[in-house]
């Protein structure tokens, strides 16, 4: 699927292994995927933004090839997880970078920014709102097509149990919500996804969404009352057809948090990197 890109585990201290990809060469751009797939879900722009870029697609910590530390819930706190990739980014000999997240990758980016302004030059984010906006404006509809935030969070090993029961099954009813059903995963990617959705995994994602509905939260808090803002230039992409363009205005609530806003909906659902690869490619590449 990534043709040219070279194989990277990197040791990120701690313990912690980070597996990557790297291609491509130009200003360095990391691209961070979100739940509950890997790095694949960039398969198909990636090697396009090779050809500008030297793109870095890694595995966040709890997913893919990367390591998934057991313990507390603080060890999947997204200040921890871009930290994981701050230090990936340097062992790679990158000090500045752009940075493109979507969905739990793009809370890891927003962190990554927030913590290390010097570091972000740009940021992209991919069909979210700010997690503390999206938690205190919570709604019946966005709680029923978000079901899993609720879910996710129950005390282990509850949630952990119910889908190690049949992992592929559950990505199937998770992945498949959208107007477009399966359609946009291609085999090759759809494998890795089944592949890397195991046991340990499923742990560490739900680790991950604890963390977000507690420690994030308080990080979020802290900022707000700092009147900590982002100040690099931030794109904010979402799908016309999915929870984000519903249920909260995006390029509003990005403004609550960034001083430099721009973005619009693409005509897809939440899955842009794979449902609306040309269009989103054509924004990455306009604002990079």
């Amino acid at each position: 699927m990534f043709e040219g890109f070279l194989q990277k585990r990197i040791d990120v201290g701690e313990g912690m292994y980070i597996h990557a990809l790297q291609g491509g060469q130009g200003t360095p751009l990391l691209l961070l995927h979100g739940y509950p797939q890997t790095h694949a879900i960039w398969h198909k722009i990636a090697p396009q933004l090779a050809k500008h870029f030297t793109v870095v697609v890694s595995d966040l910590r709890g997913y893919g090839d990367s390591s998934k530390p057991v313990g507390d819930i603080a060890l999947y706190s997204k200040r921890l997880m871009a930290l994981d990739q701050v230090r990936l980014m340097n062992a790679l000999g990158f000090g500045k970078f752009f940075v493109v997240g979507h969905d739990r990758g793009a809370r890891v980016a927003h962190r990554l920014a927030a913590d290390y302004p010097q570091i972000v030059q740009k940021l992209v984010v991919l069909d979210i709102a700010p997690t503390l906006i999206m938690y205190e404006r919570t709604t019946e509809a966005f709680a029923k097509a978000y079901w899993h935030w609720f879910f996710l969070i129950q005390p282990a090993p509850m949630p952990e149990t119910m889908i190690a029961a049949d992992p592929e099954g559950y990505l199937r009813a998770r992945m498949s919500r959208g107007e477009t059903g399966l359609t946009p995963f291609t085999t090759t990617a759809w494998a890795e996804y089944v592949r890397c959705f195991d046991t340990n995994t499923i742990h560490a994602s739900c680790q991950d969404y604890r963390a977000a509905a507690s420690i994030d939260l308080e990080h979020d808090r802290a900022d707000r009352q700092a009147n900590h803002k982002l100040e690099m230039p931030v794109l904010a992409l979402w799908g016309k057809y999915g929870t984000i363009e519903k249920c909260f205005t995006p390029l509003e609530t990005w403004r609550e948090v960034a001083n430099h806003v721009q973005g619009q909906a693409l005509l897809c659902g939440h899955y842009l990197p794979e449902e609306a690869p040309e269009a989103l490619l054509q924004n990455l590449l306009e604002f990079l």
